[in-house]
C-alpha cells in the first residue's frame, strides 16, 4: 500500500513538473553585438526571473562580426531579433518581412569623432577626407547623413572617402581616418582610454544633428504575427524585458555584473560595463518601449532618400504588441 501510495505521489509529482515545464514557452533572442551592457536589460530580466514570471523561457544569442541579426531570423534561428531599423527596411525590402514590435532606444548613441586638431570642423569639411564606417547595416545613417548634406561617398575631391571600419577606434589611432563613428557607449570610451580625450575630439552627434535613426528596436517576422500564441509570447517578452531595463537603469552596478557574468568571452571588464550601461541609460530615456511613429519617420525618409530602399514600405511597425504589454 505504503508503495502504491509513494508511485501515486511519484507519478503526480512528475506530472505537475511536466506541466511546469510545458507551460515556460521558449523565446529565442538574437542580439545585434556581442555580450555587453548595450544589452543589459535582457540579461537582467533573465537573471531575475522577470521572464519566468511571465511563463516564457528565453535563450539570449550574442552576436559578432560575422553574425547578421536578420539572417538568423530568416533562417528560423530566433524569434525575435535586436536591430536597427534602417538595416531592418534595407532587409525588409529584400524579402525579410521584418516588423518593430517594441523600440526601447529613444535615442541614438551614434557619433562621428575627429581630432580636434585635424582638418574637419564641420560636416562641409568631410570633402576630400576619409572617415571609417562600419558596415553590415551600420553604415546606413551616414550614408544618409551625407546624402542629406549633398555630399557624395564615391571619394574625390568634391565626396567623403568611405573606410570600412573595424568595430574599435584602431582607424583613428593608426590615423588610417580623418574621422570614425563610434556609440557612445562604447567606442567614445574606447576613443578616451586611447587619450583622444573629449577637448581633443570635434564630435558630430547624430542626435544633435537632427540626423539619429532608429536604433536597437525588437523585431519579429511579419506573418509570425498571425500566430496569437507567438503574439501572446511577445507581449509577455516585451513586458518583461521593458521591466529588466528599468532595473538596470536603477542598479547600473549590478545591471553591469549580470552582463559579466553573461559573457563567456571574459573580454569585458566591469568598469568599462558601468559606463556603458549608464551611456545607454540615456539612450533609454523614459521609454516605455513604444516605437514613436515621428522617429520612424524620419528613419523611413531618410533610407528612401538616399535608395536604401526604394519604395515606402507598409506594415514595417505595430504597437500592438506595446499597447497589450503596458495594459498589464
Amino acid at each position: 500500500m505504503k508503495k502504491t501510495i509513494a508511485s501515486l505521489m511519484l507519478g503526480t509529482a512528475l506530472a505537475l513538473s511536466g506541466v511546469a515545464a510545458h507551460a515556460a514557452e521558449k523565446v529565442t533572442l538574437q542580439l545585434k553585438w556581442v555580450t555587453q551592457a548595450q544589452f543589459a536589460g535582457y540579461f537582467v530580466a533573465k537573471d531575475k526571473g522577470f521572464y519566468k514570471e511571465e511563463g516564457i523561457d528565453v535563450d539570449i544569442k550574442p552576436g559578432g562580426p560575422n553574425i547578421a541579426p536578420e539572417q538568423v531570423i530568416a533562417g528560423g534561428g530566433a524569434d525575435v531579433i535586436v536591430d536597427w531599423m534602417g538595416a531592418a527596411l534595407a532587409a525588409r525590402e529584400k524579402g525579410v518581412p521584418l516588423v518593430n514590435i517594441a523600440q526601447p532606444y529613444q535615442n541614438a548613441g551614434l557619433e562621428i569623432v575627429c581630432p580636434k586638431d585635424g582638418p574637419i570642423k564641420k560636416i562641409s569639411d568631410f570633402k576630400g577626407r576619409t572617415v571609417g564606417v562600419w558596415f553590415f547595416g551600420n553604415e546606413v545613417p551616414f550614408f544618409a547623413l551625407m546624402n542629406k548634406e549633398g555630399i557624395t561617398t564615391e571619394g574625390g575631391a568634391n565626396g567623403v572617402k568611405v573606410l570600412q571600419q573595424s568595430f574599435d577606434v584602431q582607424p583613428l589611432i593608426q590615423k588610417q581616418a580623418d574621422c570614425i563613428h563610434v556609440m557612445t557607449y562604447n567606442e567614445l570610451g574606447q576613443a578616451i582610454d586611447a587619450g583622444f580625450t573629449l577637448d581633443k575630439l570635434t564630435v558630430f552627434n547624430y542626435t544633435d544633428m537632427g540626423a539619429n535613426l532608429l536604433e536597437d528596436g525588437l523585431y519579429v517576422l511579419g506573418d509570425k504575427l498571425k500566430d496569437e500564441k507567438f503574439k501572446a509570447n511577445m507581449v509577455k517578452f516585451v513586458r518583461a524585458s521593458m521591466k529588466g531595463w528599468a532595473y538596470a537603469k536603477a542598479h547600473p552596478e549590478e545591471a553591469a555584473g549580470i552582463v559579466l557574468d553573461n559573457d563567456s568571452t571574459g573580454a569585458q571588464t566591469k568598469e568599462h560595463q558601468v559606463y556603458m550601461m549608464g551611456e545607454v541609460a540615456k539612450l533609454l530615456g523614459d521609454s516605455t518601449g513604444v516605437l514613436d511613429k515621428a522617429a520612424y519617420e524620419r528613419t523611413e525618409a531618410a533610407v528612401l532618400a538616399q535608395k536604401i530602399i526604394t519604395k515606402k514600405p507598409e506594415g514595417a511597425w505595430t504597437h500592438e504588441i506595446t499597447d497589450a504589454a503596458l495594459k498589464k
